[in-house]
Formats: C-alpha cells, sequence, structure tokens
C-alpha cells in the first residue's frame, strides 16, 4: 500500500495558535498549518469540503518535504506546526515524519483531529504529536451515524486514552449545530461525561456552526446557544469552557477558575491581558494547565500564506 498523499499539501499557510483552537497551548505564538486530501468521516457539515472530500491530490496540493516543512517553520518563527484542514490520521506516516523533522528542530506538533482511530494506531499517531484537538462532533450515536458516516465510541475511547496513557496537551471543539446537537440535554450529558472521564481541566470550545457543504438548509448558531452551552459547562464543574467563530471576549478569554483573575484575554485570536506567571495565575498562583512559556507570543491574528517553493531542495 502506498501513501499518495505523501509529500504533497493543499496548502501551507501561517496561523495563530488559537485559530486550532489551542488556547492553552504556547499563547500568541504562530503555527505553520497545512494539510492533504480526503478524510475518514463523512461529515454533512463539513467546513473543509472542498479538501477533504478532494479526490484530485495531484491538482490541489503543493510538494513539501518533512525536511522543507520543519525548516520553513524554523526559519519563519514558528513555534509549532499543525497538521490540519483534512484529518492527519488518514496520512499518518506523512505527519509522523515531519514531526520528527519538526522536533529535530525544536518546533512542536499539533495535531488537528476527529480522534477517530483504532486502538493499534492510536500510539503511532499520537506520539509523535506535542497537543492536539479533538472534534467531539455531538454526543449520540444517531448524530455520528447520520451526519458523518461513522461511530461516536472511538472518538470517546481515543479521548480517555490521551487522558490516561499519554502526555499530549488536547482540547476539545464541540461544533454547535441547531436542531441536530444544540439541546441542553445533550450539552450537559457530553460536559458531564467528559468532566467524569477526563476531569474538569480539559479546554472545551463551543463553536458556531454555518451553513456548508451539504448542511445548508441549518441555521447559523445563535450566540445565546454557545453562552448557555458556556454556561452549562461552567456549572457542571468545567473550569476551562470557550466560545468560538464568533466575537465573544469574555467567552474567548480565560480567567483565573480560583480568584477570577484575567489571565488572557482574547478578541477573536488576537491577546490583551497577560496575567500568567509562567503556567501559573499571576494572581493568586494557581497553577493552569497546559503549555505555557514565560511569555506569551506576538503573532496576533495574521493569516499569511507561505510558499513551500523557497523550501524546495534542487534536484541532482
Amino acid at each position: 500500500m502506498v501513501l499518495t498523499t505523501w509529500g504533497l499539501s493543499t496548502g501551507f499557510c501561517i496561523d495563530p495558535i488559537e485559530k486550532k483552537p489551542l488556547n492553552h497551548f504556547l499563547p500568541g505564538t504562530s503555527v505553520l498549518s497545512f494539510g492533504t486530501a480526503g478524510c475518514n468521516l463523512g461529515c454533512q457539515f463539513c467546513q473543509n469540503w472542498d479538501i477533504s472530500k478532494s479526490r484530485e491530490i495531484e491538482r490541489l496540493s503543493q510538494q513539501a518535504t518533512p525536511e522543507a516543512i520543519a525548516q520553513a517553520a524554523h526559519d519563519l518563527g514558528c513555534r509549532s506546526v499543525a497538521f490540519t484542514y483534512n484529518d492527519p490520521i488518514i496520512w499518518t506516516e506523512y505527519a509522523v515524519e515531519t514531526a520528527r523533522a519538526c522536533h529535530s528542530l525544536g518546533i512542536r506538533t499539533v495535531a488537528v483531529t476527529a480522534g477517530y482511530i483504532t486502538p493499534e494506531a492510536r500510539p503511532v499517531f499520537f506520539e509523535s504529536m506535542d497537543a492536539a484537538n479533538v472534534d467531539l462532533k455531538a454526543f449520540t450515536e444517531l448524530f455520528y451515524h447520520k451526519l458523518t458516516l461513522s461511530h461516536i465510541e472511538p472518538i470517546l475511547e481515543t479521548l480517555i486514552w490521551l487522558a490516561r496513557e499519554t502526555e499530549v496537551w488536547f482540547e476539545i471543539t464541540n461544533l454547535i449545530i441547531p436542531e441536530e446537537n444544540d439541546s441542553d440535554e445533550e450539552i450537559r450529558k457530553m460536559c458531564g461525561w467528559v468532566l467524569e472521564n477526563l476531569g474538569d481541566q480539559i479546554p472545551v470550545h463551543f463553536t458556531a456552526f454555518h451553513p456548508d457543504y451539504k448542511l445548508r438548509h441549518r441555521p447559523r448558531t445563535p450566540h445565546s446557544t454557545l453562552r448557555r452551552a458556556r454556561e452549562t459547562a461552567h456549572e457542571l464543574g468545567l473550569k476551562y469552557a470557550y466560545l468560538g467563530n464568533v466575537h465573544d471576549v469574555e467567552g474567548q478569554s480565560t480567567a483565573c477558575p480560583g480568584c477570577g483573575h484575567m489571565l488572557i484575554e482574547r478578541d477573536w485570536h488576537e491577546l490583551g491581558v497577560y496575567g500568567m506567571s509562567g503556567a501559573a495565575c499571576g494572581s493568586c498562583g494557581l497553577e493552569i494547565p497546559g503549555r505555557f512559556e514565560l511569555e506569551p507570543g506576538s503573532w496576533g491574528r495574521r493569516r499569511m500564506p507561505v510558499d513551500m517553493r523557497r523550501y524546495r531542495r534542487p534536484t541532482a
């Protein structure tokens, strides 16, 4: 079997790490993002469908070796490289080799994934990742079967395995789709499961849906629905719940769950007030879960395309 997407990508771009979204991993820093084509899920609401559903990898792609990607990230001042746009689980060999090249230059790695992977394959893929954002797309088997052509249990197993068996920092994203997975009961059950099985320290991002691909008949997610989900998470005991795909400084920012001190203010993907002291609250000293450096990055909300041709090694 040959991985036909090895060395090919659907595009390279420097993003803020908060866009992945990761709020507790190297805040404010830039990440070099790229993907390939195809996916192992069939989400009817896919918002990268032109990439994840593409079979024309040769037409869509730039060429880049793992070493070139690592060098580009290093030269452009990126603290990490993200495997994203489509699920990197389906191009594990390319992702793992790129991660090794990145680590050799001190660059960390991020997987943006649905977590739909077998137990045997999990260690091979995740042992090369420093962080991950895992899409927990809903909390019913019916939703997964009907709208993603997959099953929920492997994703739940992956999340438990990440929490209990690895050092990978991970955060969860839940895209809330009106009339599909937006009931108070489902959100409450999901938050309760996270609390019971993963603990109260895992950040959960509730993000707004916009009509796309095959689910254009559903409306955009009301801002009030996202806020209610965040309130439910906090009421049940989750310490870090965030809003995404909407402009809400309070809902995107991190406050200390101990004293209420503003730790990281976010306006979209740009940092404002920064009240951390290393990995702790600068006011009360409470340790904050995540991967933090002494100072935050200053990339802001910029998005910068990268032309990988300048990193291509000349052929003999």
